[in-house]
Parts: C-alpha cells; sequence; structure tokens
C-alpha cells in the first residue's frame, strides 16, 4: 500500500480486514478577536464518515492532555495504547482521513510513523472529495476489537526546542516555517509574538495542495522543495499539524532525516528568551 491512495483505492478495499480507517478531523472555531480555538471533529463524525471508519481524537486520547500545550505528544507506549483501541495492531494497515486540509491527519501518520508503524496512508482529497464524488456516508459508529501495536519508537522524527534553538547556528540543520506568508513575515500572527524563528525557510503547507483538496503532483511538490535529502530538517507552524503535512510529503520525497518540532509557535513565541525575527517592511 502507498502512503498516499485514492478515493477510488478506498472504495475498492474498505471491506478488507486487515484495513482499519480512520478519520481525524479537527474542526477550528474562530472567535470574536480574531483567534480561534479546536475541538473535537467527533460530532461531525457521527454526523457522516466513510463507511467502517473508527475515529481517531487528537483533542483527546492521541495528546497529552497533561501538558500545557495543545496537541502535547503522548509518550510511545501511551499513543499505542490509544492506537490499539481504535483496532490498529501490528499487522494492521491504517487510512486516515480529515475534513479539511489533510494536516490532521499527517499528524496523526506522523506519530505512527514515529512509533515504528510504516503502514498507514492518507487519503488523497480527504471527506470533502469522498462526498463530492457521491461516494457512500455512514453514521454508524464503528467500535472494532482491540488489537496490540507494539512500540518500535524513532525519537528523531520529533524535535524538541532545544534542538531547533541550536539549529539557528548549525548551518547543517535545515529549519522550514510551514505557516503561511504571512505569518512567517510577522504580518499576522496567531501566537503571543509574530514572525519566524530565525534561519527558517518558508514553505507553506496550505500550498501542498492544489484547488480541489488534492495534494499537488509530484514535479510540483519536488519545486517547492529543494534542500539536501540526507540533512537534517526540521518542520514547524503553529501546533505542529501543518508541519505534518509538510514532514510527510518530504518524506515521499526521499528527504531522509525529516523530523516536526511538534510544540512549534505555541512553544516558541510564548518564551521570550527565544528568538524570532520579522521581515514585514
Amino acid at each position: 500500500m502507498d502512503s498516499l491512495v485514492s478515493t477510488e483505492w478506498l472504495n475498492q478495499h474498505l471491506q478488507d480486514p486487515d484495513l482499519v480507517v480512520l478519520d481525524c478531523s479537527v474542526s477550528t472555531m474562530p472567535e470574536n478577536d480574531g483567534g480561534f480555538h479546536n475541538v473535537s471533529g467527533r460530532p461531525d463524525y457521527e454526523a457522516g464518515h466513510i463507511p467502517t471508519a473508527g475515529f481517531a481524537d487528537l483533542k483527546a486520547e492521541l495528546s497529552d492532555l497533561n501538558q500545557p500545550i495543545e496537541f502535547a505528544v503522548p509518550t510511545p507506549e501511551q499513543f499505542c495504547t490509544a492506537m490499539g483501541a481504535l483496532g490498529i495492531g501490528d499487522d494492521s494497515r491504517v487510512v486516515l482521513y480529515d475534513t479539511s486540509y489533510t494536516a490532521w491527519a499527517a499528524r496523526v501518520w506522523w506519530m505512527l510513523r514515529w512509533v515504528g508503524f510504516d503502514n498507514a496512508a492518507i487519503l488523497d482529497g480527504g471527506f470533502q472529495n469522498w462526498a463530492a464524488e457521491g461516494r457512500p456516508i455512514s453514521t454508524e459508529a464503528i467500535q472494532r476489537t482491540a488489537k496490540h501495536l507494539t512500540p518500535i519508537p524513532r525519537p528523531e522524527l520529533i524535535a524538541y526546542r532545544d534542538e531547533v534553538l541550536a539549529s539557528i547556528k548549525d548551518n547543517s540543520i535545515c529549519l522550514i516555517d510551514t505557516m503561511p506568508e504571512e505569518f512567517y513575515s510577522g504580518e499576522m500572527t496567531l501566537y503571543q509574538r509574530p514572525g519566524h524563528i530565525p534561519g527558517a525557510s518558508n514553505t507553506s503547507g496550505l500550498k501542498l495542495m492544489d484547488k480541489t483538496g488534492h495534494f499537488r503532483s509530484n514535479e510540483e511538490l519536488t519545486a517547492m522543495h529543494k534542500g539536501d535529502h540526507n540533512a537534517r530538517t526540521i518542520t514547524y507552524c503553529g501546533g505542529g499539524i501543518m508541519a505534518s503535512s509538510n514532514a510527510f510529503i518530504m518524506t515521499r520525497l526521499g528527504f531522509t532525516d525529516v523530523a516536526v518540532y511538534t510544540a512549534s509557535l505555541q512553544e516558541w513565541a510564548a518564551d521570550p528568551a527565544n528568538p524570532m525575527v520579522v521581515d514585514v517592511i
């Protein structure tokens, strides 16, 4: 199974006994002050989802809720227990999707890879395209038999603040800000300080997809990612979500040492000791 599958492929394989489909949606709600807050996508899942799909909740069991930042990464053991409860075992195949931008699905894909599970794919085009094509939609809640998923962690797939700070003076490390350009420059911000981490280039995760919600062609994506395929590369955004989309694509393109700074700007910008650059003219 490729790491990116089409709606046609999924429709043909929905009933495969080893295939686990998961809706990973999170809903982002605007606030009156121009900010936002994230809520579980479970209500939308319950209103209609791809048949056989369970729900993977990044606002609950897939995050460490005891940490001060949103979407904090749990331990590998905690994450594997949560995925096992959703019916994923060592011999499973997994297809992940969400209802917007595919970034939430990419975050779960990256975490599965982080714990050593490589047989997962993202649904290209997500739920919107599945529904737009007139494919079946179910409201049946899915409860699969729990299985055991063995953690074989790859700690190098997640970057932490100290490594990011050290990367500012280390030219061998490529740091990529995946926020939209206006946030990278500092013209706009959703976090405590505007701008980007010094030394970071900008490749917006939103630009990875075309107007239909599918990922762009390999040729277009390759043109967007021209760095050294063997260099240590760290992606970040606001909360490590969109950065996971870039990490997913870079991995597909053959980059060999990619990490996601999962705490991203929600942690970095909150500490005045962490430097930031504003490029607004």
